[in-house]
């Protein structure tokens, strides 16, 4: 019987913490893409990348804000 391999994934951190391939991915697709969006990406609530976002002083871009009706 042949044996089955367990799919490898990606270590998690404690709950709370982010990693720095998190923080890298939020930086690279919070200023043009739905929080929502990112936050499923991520495994987190909305609200927490609201947050860890706007720490790191991230805004989304205005040609996002223009293409959903906000600026």
């Amino acid at each position: 019987m042949a044996k089955k391999r367990k799919a490898k994934r990606a270590k998690k951190a404690p709950k709370g913490l982010w990693t720095t391939r998190d923080v890298n991915l939020l930086k690279k697709l919070f200023p043009n893409n739905p929080t929502s969006k990112i936050a499923k990406q991520l495994g987190r609530k909305t609200d927490a990348v609201k947050k860890k976002a706007s720490r790191m002083k991230l805004r989304k871009s205005k040609r996002y804000l223009k293409s959903i009706g906000r600026a």
